[in-house]
């Protein structure tokens, strides 16, 4: 755990981010964070609904203390569901709650989310509300059940590391959900430190969901659980359509278009924007191999190999002199 530890603690750091945000995508994340702009997380949706891969897209941004911030990001992401709208383009909206002013006051906060959903709704778009740290976990459920109350555009995301996470799913079986391992240094009081305990939740949550849910996200890039997945689905003569496999931009690219061209619903979470660092960061906490599908992916392009060994070297030297 103390890998993960470790890239957590960096997604935390806002004086790292703020200098990341300086650099812009330029140590490497451009081929992990799908642009900065709108226009260009639009083009490279584009491109996966061409290869017959829908998207549920992310503009960037969490923790925010202030309302003008809030009102913005919630514009962008107004903006957002207006270009999927106007493209038809094959793809939803995943958001956190902290993005849109749940630290500010729950009720600013709800106002922002209904807006959007509303406005998803005349759409027929999906909105998935992202999960985040455990303080902020029951307060994001409670705005999604009433927001439920009038909308049926919306889900959420269950944790596996959570000792909760079964009971959430019962609670959610009738919502589609996305199944995840979890991003976020938590406390044994309410999460699974051990990875063996993580895995093992993680695979029976989406059994249960693919058994007794609504719609199953498969959020992984392991293909020993795609491939249990797999086994599981034909077992129980659950239907392609009841579920999807979801994987991150940038990775596993091979695989993506493997499933799709077996007939499974593939879906791909593109993130865009320029608070890119912490998603980044969580992205190789959650997994070591992530790590080495971004060296394979990221640092093999001759554009950008100079500049990520030097900003490692950098890292790693300001580290360790602070050791």
């Amino acid at each position: 755990m103390a890998l993960r530890d470790f890239f957590i603690s960096l997604s935390e750091n806002q004086a790292l981010s703020n200098t990341a945000q300086q650099y812009g995508l330029k140590l490497g994340a451009q081929s992990v964070v799908a642009g900065t702009s709108l226009e260009e997380a639009i083009a490279s949706i584009r491109k996966l609904n061409e290869q017959g891969i829908s998207c549920t897209v992310d503009s960037l941004g969490e923790f925010v203390f202030d309302e003008a911030e809030a009102i913005k990001a919630k514009e962008e992401i107004l903006a957002l569901i207006e270009a999927i709208h106007l493209e038809d383009l094959d793809a939803h909206i995943s958001l956190k709650p902290s993005q849109l002013g749940l630290d500010i006051d729950i009720d600013f906060c709800y106002d922002n989310l209904y807006e959007i959903v509303e406005r998803a709704y005349e759409y027929g778009i999906f909105v998935n509300f992202d999960m985040e740290d455990y303080k902020r976990l029951q307060p994001s459920f409670d705005m999604l059940e009433e927001l439920a109350k009038s909308f049926d555009n919306v889900g959420t995301v269950i944790q596996a590391y959570f000792h909760r996470a079964k009971d959430d799913a019962e609670q959610f079986k009738d919502y589609r959900l996305r199944i995840v391992k979890g991003a976020y240094k938590e406390p044994e009081e309410v999460a699974y430190q051990d990875k063996l305990d993580i895995d093992i939740n993680f695979i029976e949550l989406i059994e249960y969901h693919l058994a007794h849910g609504h719609f199953t996200s498969i959020a992984t890039h392991d293909h020993n659980i795609i491939k249990h997945v797999k086994y599981f689905v034909e077992q129980y003569d659950i239907p392609k359509e009841k579920f999807e496999f979801q994987m991150l931009y940038g990775f596993r690219k091979d695989l993506q278009l493997e499933l799709a061209r077996e007939g499974y619903q593939v879906c791909v979470y593109v993130p865009y924007g320029k608070d890119w660092y912490g998603y980044f960061m969580r992205r190789l906490a959650e997994r070591p191999q992530n790590i080495s599908l971004v060296t394979k992916q990221v640092f093999n392009k001759k554009t950008n190999t100079i500049l990520a060994v030097a900003a490692g070297a950098f890292v790693l030297g300001r580290l360790t002199k602070k050791d």
